[in-house]
């Protein structure tokens, strides 16, 4: 496995061996150790897992305080643009993102620490994406901001065309009015 660092840190591309041949792949998907090796430093305690259409938009989401997760997350089948956005309290990247495409094809993962909003659009339809949290969901922790803030500066792959967006996502609010993200000690 290879993992590449990007602008943000903490936010990682993962890049799983993928041992192929007539008879299909092979990939390690997860282990603990490696990724730990790797500075992937959680413990993944739930997974969860979407299907999709081409156009839908999920996100920008997080959860909040004692509730905060970190994500580990790639697509099964199909193919998304994956975003992360710093909402870190004093962070020196607060409101920046970082984007990576994945698709079942390349078998590329994307980390998310805690203390980041995550959203992707889905590219093609029947998408399958699965992700692993180092937390449980919780409802009353859950918030959202609004994937098109144009303080987020975010380039969505999708120009000139509406998304598809839950009742809910539509109504989140933009980055200046958000509670920014503050680590529990």
């Amino acid at each position: 496995m290879v993992v590449q660092d990007t602008e943000i840190p903490g936010v990682k591309v993962v890049f799983p061996q993928y041992h192929r041949d007539a008879r299909g792949y092979f990939a390690e998907t997860y282990n603990y150790e490696r990724y730990l090796a790797a500075g992937i430093d959680a413990r993944f305690v739930q997974d969860n897992e979407s299907c999709s259409s081409r156009g839908v938009l999920r996100g920008l989401h997080w959860q909040s305080g004692a509730h905060a997760q970190a994500k580990l997350v790639r697509v099964v089948r199909g193919a998304v643009w994956d975003v992360a956005v710093d909402i870190r309290k004093g962070s020196p990247t607060f409101g920046k993102s970082v984007s990576c495409e994945l698709t079942a094809e390349n078998g590329r993962q994307f980390f998310i620490p805690r203390g980041f909003a995550h959203g992707f659009v889905v590219l093609e339809d029947n998408t399958i994406f699965a992700y692993k949290c180092d937390n449980v969901y919780c409802r009353e922790a859950e918030r959202g901001l609004q994937f098109n803030d144009p303080a987020l500066g975010i380039e969505w792959p999708w120009p000139g065309r509406d998304f598809l967006l839950s009742d809910k996502d539509k109504q989140h609010p933009m980055l200046k009015d958000i509670e920014p993200w503050e680590e529990i000690q």
